[in-house]
């Protein structure tokens, strides 16, 4: 999971990427980056940490240009930091930056083809580097003119998505000439674009959400289409084809549980209205389950298990009530690399309002139950702040498999869910009772019947992966690269570069 954005004004839009990033922060938190285009120069700026630590008023000056694309980036393999910091770049042809959301699974071949057959060396073990270099060797391929043409774009994504297998969409600047963007055939990941029109002409923004245009002042045009490529020139020209053979989209379903902010729209569906309807299903099936409950009080983890808590509370005609305060300078820690450093940042993150504890059944309700950390102290601090009892309800199913499109759901052994029952996990997070949302009843809490979508991408709770190319072998790799132990800290020269 990271964020991207990209514009093409009529002014400097380093401001404008910044204050985009900030919109899209909850998407990474462990390193940011702008690149901009002035006068056929690049300038790019990276570092790690959020958006506020890495650019300071100094950075921002530097950053000219009436093009530019960013990113934030959280890490799902390998080191973190300022090492893998986007967005990417290599200086043929043209110059072009690139940033990437999502993960290749095929990430490993592609980097033996680059360097035995394009001779192209890989810097980092980030995919999104892959993926930058497959672009470049592709459009390097047509033998470019000085003019670069919004078929030659078109024709480069085309043959990224021949080469290309797993979840990316992708924003990139070339220098001098304009920003792109892409998403894989089967929209796994989200993009869309907006406009914003001036005095001067019509000035474009890319992004992940939809909220990230809507701060910025963009009105949302729609969604970048799965296998399709947008290209806006210098000039403020838009283009787009679709370059994929048989796009089918199919989005990640974890997006509207967790991942995105629930004021933003993605594929035509409302992330708050879905949230809503993920509390109403969770509602009818605890009414299934434990139809003599004697729940007091409903209370969400906070921040995004607020929505479905609050339609739980309503269907269940219990009182609805904010027992935990939140402490807004701690990161999510669902992302938070290193078992040890979670655990210290749920009692840090979280404090619990005793009188909303004291005495009563509660039932708290979170977006989703990953690795147990949280679930666990969450429900030991309600007991300490005087609970009688503590049940415990996910607007989302169990999660049994590791996500391999690009979030950090990590080996399948610390997955409280994996080889374990419903009753097991009840015990291991202490609760006196636990109830999941059914992978149907998500399914359809997010379909929207004006808009519906055939399929989504759910292996996670399923263990079914959509592009078909993930075995045993894959995931013992990606285990291996996604466990704790495997994690470390590697930062290195965050300075601005002039390229």
């Amino acid at each position: 999971m990271c964020g991207i954005i990209g514009i093409v004004g009529k002014e400097s839009v380093s401001a404008q990427l910044y204050d985009g990033l900030t919109l899209l922060q909850h998407r990474g938190q462990d390193a940011a980056g702008i690149a901009t285009c002035h006068e056929g120069r690049l300038v790019l700026r990276r570092g790690a940490g959020l958006v506020t630590d890495v650019f300071k008023a100094g950075d921002m000056q530097g950053l000219l240009g009436n093009m530019g694309i960013g990113h934030v980036r959280y890490p799902t393999a390998g080191t973190s930091g300022q090492a893998e910091a986007q967005p990417f770049y290599v200086n043929s042809p043209y110059g072009i930056v690139m940033g990437h959301n999502g993960n290749l699974t095929n990430a490993d071949a592609l980097q033996r083809e680059l360097f035995e057959s394009d001779l192209r060396h890989i810097n980092t073990r980030s995919d999104s580097e892959v993926l930058l270099n497959v672009f470049a060797h592709e459009l390097q391929d047509l033998r470019p003119s000085t003019v670069l043409t919004p078929d030659m774009i078109f024709s480069t994504v085309a043959a990224v998505h021949r080469r290309c297998k797993g979840a990316y969409a992708v924003i990139g600047l070339v220098v001098g000439r304009g920003v792109f963007a892409f998403r894989d055939p089967l929209g796994i990941r989200p993009a869309v674009i907006g406009h914003r029109v001036t005095d001067a002409g019509t000035e474009y923004a890319i992004a992940s959400e939809s909220v990230a245009l809507q701060g910025l002042g963009f009105a949302l045009l729609r969604d970048i289409e799965p296998g399709e490529a947008v290209y806006i020139d210098a000039d403020g020209n838009l283009h787009a084809q679709q370059c994929a053979e048989n796009p089918a989209l199919s989005p990640c379903i974890f997006e509207f549980v967790y991942l995105a902010r629930p004021d933003s729209i993605i594929d035509k569906i409302s992330v708050y209205k879905s949230r809503l309807r993920m509390g109403e299903k969770l509602a009818k099936r605890i009414v299934d389950l434990r139809p003599d409950h004697d729940i007091d009080v409903v209370i969400p983890i906070p921040d995004t298990s607020r929505t479905a808590a609050l339609e739980v509370a309503f269907n269940l005609g219990v009182k609805y009530r904010e027992g935990f305060i939140k402490n807004r300078y701690i990161g999510r820690t669902f992302i938070m690399p290193g078992q040890q450093l979670r655990k210290k940042s749920v009692r840090q993150k979280l404090s619990p309002i005793d009188l909303e504890f004291k005495g009563k059944n509660v039932l708290l309700v979170d977006d989703s139950i990953v690795r147990g950390t949280t679930s666990n102290q969450i429900v030991q601090m309600a007991r300490d702040a005087g609970a009688r009892k503590v049940y415990m309800a996910s607007a989302a199913p169990p999660v049994k498999f590791p996500n391999v499109y690009g979030i950090d759901m990590p080996a399948a052994e610390e997955l409280i869910a994996h080889n374990r029952s419903d009753e097991q996990i009840q015990e291991l997070i202490g609760a006196d009772w636990l109830v999941y949302q059914t992978v149907d009843d998500l399914v359809e809490a997010v379909r929207y019947e004006k808009h519906p979508i055939d399929q989504f991408e759910s292996g996670c709770f399923t263990g079914d992966y959509i592009t078909g190319d993930v075995d045993s072998d894959y995931l013992d790799s990606l285990q291996k690269q996604r466990a704790d132990n495997a994690k470390q800290l590697n930062v290195g020269d965050d300075d601005l570069m002039l390229l």
